[in-house]
């Protein structure tokens, strides 16, 4: 059973502030619940309309009906979970990292996340006002991969003016990628969705790459961030097995 104070704290964690102030975040899903159950987040609350789907954990039996009270999804998963924000580890800056510039959409960001994952990238620094990480949408979007991924806020034009690291920002007027020498270290900075990177760190940058246009028409604007970041990564990483 779930009680009327819980299902007005688990509501409350779709807002930022609640999620600061309480230290707690949403994860649903029998994969995206036991991916965080298995990499030691600790949880808060577990809940779930059926029996035995944690063995790390006993879950709170609940009906369909309460879950879909507390669910974000409009079709709810069998299984929700809190739980607690973990403390941030120490950026290393070595490698190749991804860093975001106003990213605000949580599908990208939590795709985004995912890619990192996949392509084996271990930290994204992302600017003040990228969206939250453990914001739902991107913990659903992410699909476990946040346990992964470290992702770091930080001041991004403080961070890019005393890094080391060569930085490639994705431009639509930039060289073309797959025709430019690509290192094994840097960071591949991606841009808002609406207005790319911002100016102030469009002159920080060590390259701009672009990844161009096959089509005879040409007449599609730009791709989604998401997606630019997938070409990206692919090609870094193409780049560094050849090398």
């Amino acid at each position: 059973m779930i009680s009327k104070s819980q299902i007005k704290l688990i509501t409350s964690l779709q807002q930022k502030k609640y999620r600061n102030k309480t230290g707690y975040f949403i994860a649903e899903g029998v994969k995206v619940i036991h991916e965080f159950l298995t990499q030691n987040y600790e949880p808060v609350f577990l809940f779930s309309t059926q029996e035995g789907i944690f063995d790390e954990q006993k879950a709170t039996l609940i009906s369909q009906n309460d879950l879909q009270r507390i669910s974000l999804l409009k079709t709810p998963n069998i299984c929700l979970g809190v739980f607690k924000i973990p403390a941030p580890n120490m950026l290393e800056e070595k490698g190749l990292l991804v860093g975001l510039d106003a990213v605000r959409d949580p599908g990208n960001l939590g795709t985004i996340i995912r890619l990192c994952d996949w392509f084996g990238i271990t930290d994204l620094v992302c600017s003040l006002d990228t969206v939250d990480c453990y914001n739902p949408k991107v913990v659903q979007a992410a699909m476990g991969s946040l346990t992964r991924v470290q992702v770091h806020y930080l001041q991004l034009e403080q961070f890019l003016t005393k890094t080391s690291l060569p930085i490639f920002g994705a431009c639509m007027d930039g060289k073309n990628i797959y025709k430019t020498n690509l290192p094994q270290e840097g960071i591949i900075l991606m841009g808002n969705e609406a207005n790319g990177i911002s100016p102030t760190i469009m002159g920080l940058l060590t390259e701009t790459v672009t990844i161009p246009r096959f089509g005879s028409i040409q007449k599609t604007e730009s791709l989604n961030v998401a997606t630019a970041t997938a070409i990206m990564l692919s090609e870094f990483r193409s780049k560094s097995l050849k090398n």
